[in-house]
This record gives structure tokens, C-alpha cells and sequence, in this order.
């Protein structure tokens, strides 16, 4: 049919066009909604993720007793520090989370600026986010009252857990923080502790785990 106002056919073609929108939405709507799992799907994807996989499978390698041996250096330019200690790890929930306890010696600066033996007690939280698809760490020890929480990989590679972190140290001072675990076999295993000063990144700590017995 020909319209004779050439304006009033365009105003009845864009009406048009405008009415179909709501029903085009209507219709992407409803396949969207179909999309969507059902509560038995859910709950089946659900139990999924809740089952221990590959990366705690690594993480339950570290079960056990262990010796270690620590270096740390208060800074780059000096000869590090270096003390031992024992930790346990165990496995909890099924697998799905380690602990560690750390017990033994650091040292530590006096007030006179000596250095002397301190009592060092730590814990370490650690598991694999299967939804995240992250490994996570959460650590604690009697020099702080802070948590430290981290998230990493596993890079089959090379054998090492990578983890990245944040952590506030002093107020309003955030320091970014990379720990490695390198997995030797399955007696040996070594820590790696690198801090951001600057705009340079620094080793302040290496620990060398032996499996005891």
C-alpha cells in the first residue's frame, strides 16, 4: 500500500520497527532462560567442584613430617641469616585443604641491633579453588598478627607453584609479594619468598624442605 504523506509512512514504519523490539527481547529472554541449568544440573555441578582434583592431589605430596632449613636476608647487600625447624603437614575435609605447622628458631634483631634465637611458630592454609581454577594459601605466625593470603598456579613444567599476594605489613603500606614451591621429588621440596622494594623485586627468603625418616 502507498502512502501518500512520505513523513507518515516513516513514523508508521519506525513505530513498526520499535513494537517488534519488546518481542525480539521477549524472545532472547526465553532462550536465555533456557540456557540456564536447571536446580538438578546445579546441584550436580556443585557436588563436581566440591571433589578434590589433580593440583590437591600435588599439595597432599607435602603430608608428612619434614626438616627444614631457613636463609633470610633482612637485605640484599648482607649474608643471610639461617636457622632449622620441623613442620607437619597434614590433609583436612577429605583432601581438600593441608596445614602446616612450622616450629622452630629465627633470628632476630635486639634492641642493641644484635642478632639473637627467636621461638618462630607458623601455619599455613592451603588448597585448589576448583572453581577459580586457583591455588590458595592463607598464613599466619606468632612475629605478626596479620594474614597472608595468596593465590597461585601449578606449572607441570617445571614442577613450581607460583603465588602472588598484597600484604600490609606497617599501616598504609602495601608490599606485593611472589612465593615459589619448586617440588624436587617427593622428599625435597623448596620455598622461594620475593618482595617487591621499589620497583625491585627481592629475595628475602629460601626454605629447604627433607622429608624426616
Amino acid at each position: 500500500m502507498k502512502c501518500k504523506n512520505s513523513l507518515k509512512c516513516l513514523a508508521t514504519v519506525l513505530m513498526s520497527a520499535a513494537l517488534s523490539v519488546p518481542a525480539l527481547a521477549d524472545d532472547q529472554q526465553a532462550s536465555k532462560k533456557d540456557d540456564k541449568p536447571n536446580q538438578a544440573e546445579m546441584m550436580a555441578m556443585m557436588m563436581e567442584l566440591s571433589k578434590p582434583g589433580d593440583n590437591h592431589k600435588l599439595l597432599a605430596g607435602v603430608v608428612g613430617t619434614w626438616t627444614y632449613t631457613v636463609k633470610y636476608w633482612m637485605s640484599p647487600d648482607v649474608p643471610p641469616s639461617e636457622s632449622s625447624g620441623t613442620a607437619v603437614a597434614r590433609e583436612v575435609m577429605g583432601g581438600r585443604f593441608f596445614i602446616t605447622d612450622h616450629t622452630g628458631k629465627m633470628q632476630m634483631p635486639r634492641p642493641d641491633g644484635k642478632m639473637m634465637d627467636a621461638e618462630f611458630t607458623g601455619m599455613a592454609f592451603e588448597g585448589d579453588g576448583n572453581a577459580k581454577k586457583k591455588v590458595v594459601s592463607s598464613c599466619i605466625d606468632n612475629m605478626a598478627t596479620g594474614i597472608m593470603n595468596s593465590e597461585g598456579t601449578y606449572d607441570a613444567d617445571s614442577k613450581m607453584f607460583t603465588y602472588t599476594a598484597e600484604y600490609e605489613a606497617m599501616p598504609g603500606k602495601k608490599m606485593k609479594i611472589r612465593e615459589t614451591i619448586k617440588i624436587t621429588d617427593k622428599d625435597h621440596h623448596t620455598f622461594e619468598f620475593f618482595e617487591m622494594r621499589g620497583d625491585k623485586e627481592v629475595k628475602t627468603m629460601e626454605i629447604n624442605y627433607t622429608r624426616k625418616g
